[in-house]
């Protein structure tokens, strides 16, 4: 157990989560990050989850458009969890902006790994590309399913099934026996860790300082401490070598529901949390003056559910409820005092 695990792109939300449980594992961890200034910060958030680190993390810088590090983080890990990747809360000018560091991000990663003797990469991937640019479905989305996209993708669904896609071709044209798992979260809520936590989060922070409304749109949802209990399931069985997981609890949830889930659970915390439903042709004609509201319009009524049986079956994977997730999202960010008053 006192084996070494990469993790790319120590300042993520699932990147630290997935620190945290390989720590808790007996596991040695080297982490990357962009800019070594960052070093305390990530510390900070690993010991507010509560794991005494000692000696058993490093960290090297890394990017995504570099070849720069990635050898040197590569060396002599038996593992690597490789999620680095743009995020939906980031800002970029054009598609390729969102693309080009993701599928080279990945094929860098897969690379050095392969050259370093790296025995499996598990890919942090995403529900975005399996289920976006289909029309409805009538049955929930599973892993063989791939984002369509012919159809209506925003730019990071794009980039997270492009560079999947590639990994996959990487592995059976260039992998010369390295081994590749992908895990694929749905909305991944859960306890953060510091100010800088998931889009997802953001959601539920919004819904507590008093967001007005929510489009008519429904996600699953699954808790960040599962997605990290599943990639260190994928990581070692047997199994789960050449397969997708998707990591969801449960059924979908309208966002509107989850604002109700809220209000329900947390008391005088969810006092400003609206219930409203925004009128899609309200949100149609909101987006026609804010860009950044343009790639909810395809999930406008869409019933996008996915099954997490696979992950259940195979991995024997237990995620907590959509319940426990959503109210551990609200309770941390109110502990940590990041929900404006």
């Amino acid at each position: 157990m006192d084996e070494l695990v990469l993790v790319t792109g120590g300042t993520g939300f699932i990147a630290q989560h997935c620190i945290i449980a390989l720590i808790n594992a007996g596991y040695r961890v080297r982490t990357t990050v962009r800019s070594l200034s960052r070093e305390a910060e990530v510390r900070a958030n690993l010991k507010a989850g509560g794991v005494e680190l000692g000696e058993r993390l490093s960290f090297i810088a890394a990017d995504l458009n570099s070849d720069d590090g990635w050898a040197e983080a590569a060396a002599g890990c038996a593992y690597a969890f490789h999620g680095a990747s743009p995020t939906p809360s980031g800002s970029y000018a054009s598609e390729e902006e969102w693309i080009k560091p993701a599928v080279d991000g990945n094929l860098r990663v897969l690379r050095a790994s392969r050259d370093s003797g790296v025995k499996r990469v598990v890919l942090t991937s995403a529900f975005g590309a399996i289920g976006a640019g289909h029309k409805p479905l009538a049955r929930p989305f599973v892993e063989t399913d791939w984002t369509d996209l012919t159809g209506n993708v925003a730019p990071y669904q794009k980039s997270k099934t492009l560079a999947e896609r590639a990994s996959w071709d990487f592995i059976a044209n260039e992998g010369r026996g390295l081994e590749l798992a992908s895990v694929n979260p749905t909305m991944v809520l859960g306890p953060a860790l510091g100010p800088d936590y998931s889009h997802s989060i953001r959601t539920i922070r919004e819904m507590l300082e008093g967001q007005p409304g929510y489009p008519k749109i429904k996600t699953c949802v699954v808790d960040v401490r599962d997605v990290a209990d599943l990639h260190l399931r994928a990581m070692t069985d047997p199994a789960a070598n050449g397969e997708r997981f998707l990591a969801t609890s449960g059924e979908g949830l309208w966002l509107a529901e989850i604002a109700k889930l809220l209000k329900e659970r947390m008391g005088m915390a969810a006092s400003r949390v609206s219930t409203r439903v925004l009128p899609n042709i309200l949100v149609r004609s909101m987006a026609l003056a804010n860009p950044a509201m343009k790639g909810l319009l395809p999930l406008l009524g869409a019933k996008l559910d996915a099954s997490g049986e696979k992950a259940e079956r195979l991995l024997g994977w237990t995620p907590r409820s959509r319940e426990e997730a959503i109210v551990a999202s609200a309770e941390s960010l109110l502990r940590l005092g990041l929900v404006k008053t």
